[in-house]
């Protein structure tokens, strides 16, 4: 037995274990993705599809209505703002701008506040728009 094991080359055995680790290297290459096959993120987000639903809340004290509310904007980055005014036809229509943020930021869904004041009749309708839009309203 000794004499087989001192003619023995290991030439043969280290080949071997070269192709081997050259099969496992190209094929580990060939199946990991690389950046360039990944799709590209939209260039813009855009605001919701539709007008989202207004929450409001009415004190009214002395002639002048404190309207405060909530919306669901996009994300928590964005800016929300809103103005009141008192016509004669539908009563109080709250004008809300909801901006979308133009940076790097989380799109998770999060709800906005706002408020706004206006000397109104007490009892008088209000509705609400967001971006111009008719809104959906719910009282809180």
């Amino acid at each position: 037995m000794g004499w087989y094991y001192c003619r023995m080359s290991h030439r043969r055995l280290w080949a071997a274990g070269g192709i081997i680790a050259l099969a496992i290297i190209a094929g580990f290459m060939l199946s990991v993705p690389h950046t360039q096959d990944a799709p590209l993120p939209p260039s813009s987000v855009t605001v919701s599809a539709g007008v989202p639903t207004v929450v409001l809340r009415d004190v009214y004290k002395k002639g002048v209505h404190t309207i405060t509310g909530s919306l669901l904007a996009p994300n928590a980055c964005g800016t929300v703002s809103a103005t009141a005014t008192a016509t004669d036809e539908p009563g109080i229509v709250v004008a809300i701008s909801l901006e979308a943020d133009e940076g790097v930021c989380l799109q998770i869904p999060t709800r906005a506040p706002f408020s706004t004041t206006v000397a109104a009749p007490q009892g008088v309708p209000i509705t609400a728009t967001v971006n111009g839009a008719q809104a959906t309203t719910t009282a809180s």
